[in-house]
């Protein structure tokens, strides 16, 4: 028999079988320490390509507020087309809504049809078609006004689409690589026993994804100074009787178990083509979708980071550096602080008992983000405070030289610094508790729908955005920044209120039923046997 060593108690046999893992009873698992998996090569494979797209979504749409706001030869900040401030910010508000709203239609294709796998590899190479298109009409020995225009409305839609797909499917795709097993013990070579935990898995799974997105975003910088499988198939009938259900529970007063078999059954003699177990996925579905809604303001938080937080920085000395390239900062911040957060705060939190569980970290996201644009909002006084153009960087009188580049107001690009980290702090607290938890949450055969729910509030943000263009100019710009520290404070407080009670709902979906399902295969295999003796 093997022998179970005990954690504190000599090393293990590295040959004791032992060491090979086994499922957990109830009572380990309340007392064992719980630890992240290893991960399958397949899960790396996805994280590496989600960064490559990463990669390429940051070198080209970073120059993009310069490109179309600015002039060529205006002086230190680059451009080409020359469409100002307001415009540059609505036009890639515009973007933004679009291919927020590209994964809606793209998630249904995948989840009931052409398959996750089939829809990456449409999107990806529409996106390869789309920055073909805008390097060969950006090239300064073809580009002019009417061409360059042209080739950015149709590289954005081109990208649009590609990236929406990507955003769409890339998430859930990566979850699905890693295999759903119960919860197992296993015995480590110093002989502890610790317990193999999925949902700790899939966390860290994110926070890597996270971090390669990071990574991945640090070509903001080389761009900025260039400028100066496994294969799922679809499920469609699940979509329909989703529909369905949700049919039927609009019909009852918006009760999600008045779709339950037995309840259709007893009101209106009827029978259903689905099990009470499909009503439960449904209803954890649409909670992830609530959540989801209300990252409307947190979406138009990360769009400032592309738009008028480069504008700011154009308003301020820059020492040589570009205005666009200093939004690098956030994904070095979130590449400093993501094993920071994920190896030493949230290992602290649980030893201290201390509840922090997705809710709170998402609450915590919103308020992170409000002192985020209160500070931006500080750096906008600090630029109408300082000489020579006061409110009026770069545009007055006393600013300009002749043959030279408009002089900046006197601060140092550097007091944004903060800004960077404060939002590499909220989103990891944000977008990636967020991608856990959707997923976790979303009924598998809908993950893509589940998450293009998240896509839509983003277009939302963006389209609010949108809505904001005519007050992204100075000084209107320094009251949209207190606006939106404001609102955010708000939502945070909001969200918990109102969502906050979702934290004591721990169950995977994943795993809710797979001591069920193993159950039902092992009595199926107990038949299959009694019958062959007969």
């Amino acid at each position: 028999m093997a022998r179970i060593v005990e954690a504190g108690s000599r090393p293990a046999d590295l040959n004791d079988e032992s060491l090979s893992p086994r499922d957990a009873t109830d009572e380990e698992i309340e007392s064992l320490r719980h630890v992240v998996d290893k991960l399958p090569r397949k899960v790396w494979v996805s994280l590496i390509v989600s960064g490559a797209e990463r990669f390429t979504y940051y070198t080209i749409t970073t120059p993009w507020q310069n490109y179309i706001q600015n002039a060529p030869g205006d002086g230190a900040v680059p451009g080409s087309l020359g469409l100002g401030q307001s415009r540059a910010t609505m036009i890639f508000n515009a973007f933004y809504l679009f291919y927020y709203l590209v994964p809606i239609p793209v998630a249904l294709v995948s989840d009931a049809w052409l398959g996750r796998y089939a829809v990456l590899c449409i999107s990806l190479s529409l996106y390869f078609c789309g920055t073909l298109v805008q390097f060969i009409t950006s090239l300064p020995s073809l580009f002019h006004y009417e061409s360059g225009l042209a080739g950015l409305v149709l590289s954005m839609i081109l990208i649009g689409i590609g990236v929406g797909g990507t955003k769409a499917a890339i998430t859930p795709f990566i979850g699905d690589q890693y295999p759903v097993k119960p919860a197992q013990v296993k015995t480590l070579a110093t002989g502890e026993r610790v317990i193999i935990d999925r949902t700790l898995t899939l966390q860290y799974v994110y926070n890597v994804y996270y971090w390669i997105t990071n990574i991945a975003a640090l070509s903001i910088l080389a761009s900025t100074y260039l400028e100066k499988e496994q294969r799922y198939p679809a499920q469609g009938g699940v979509l329909l009787k989703a529909g369905k259900v949700l049919a039927y529970a609009i019909h009852d007063k918006f009760k999600i178990d008045a779709a339950r078999p037995r309840y259709q059954l007893e009101k209106h003699n009827r029978a259903v083509p689905w099990t009470d177990r499909f009503v439960t996925e449904i209803k954890s579905g649409l909670r992830a979708c609530q959540v989801m809604a209300w990252f409307v303001l947190f979406h138009l938080g990360i769009n400032q980071m592309t738009n008028n937080l480069v504008s700011q920085a154009g308003e301020m000395q820059l020492d040589s550096f570009p205005n666009d390239g200093i939004q690098v900062l956030n994904p070095i911040a979130c590449v400093l602080l993501g094993p920071v957060i994920q190896k030493i705060l949230y290992p602290t939190l649980t030893r201290y008992q201390i509840p922090f569980g997705p809710l709170m970290r998402m609450t915590m996201a919103f308020f992170t983000m409000a002192a985020t644009f209160a500070y931006a909002a500080g750096v906008q006084k600090m630029i109408y405070n300082s000489g020579p153009c006061y409110e009026a960087p770069l545009v007055c009188p006393a600013a300009q030289r002749v043959g030279q580049p408009a002089l900046p107001n006197r601060i140092k690009v550097w007091v944004q610094t903060p800004i960077y980290v404060i939002l590499a702090v909220s989103e990891i607290f944000g977008f990636v508790t967020l991608s856990e938890y959707s997923y976790s949450k979303a009924p598998k055969d809908m993950r893509t729908v589940v998450q293009s729910m998240r896509q839509l509030s983003a277009g939302i943000g963006s389209a609010i955005g949108i809505a904001l263009g005519p007050v992204s100019r100075d000084p209107k710009v320094l009251w949209m920044d207190v606006g939106l520290a404001v609102s955010l404070a708000l939502s945070g407080v909001l969200f918990w209120a109102v969502m906050g009670h979702l934290e004591k709902d721990k169950e995977d979906l994943d795993t809710m039923y797979l001591s069920e399902d193993q159950d039902r295969a092992a009595h199926t295999g107990v038949e299959a046997g009694s019958g062959s003796k007969n």
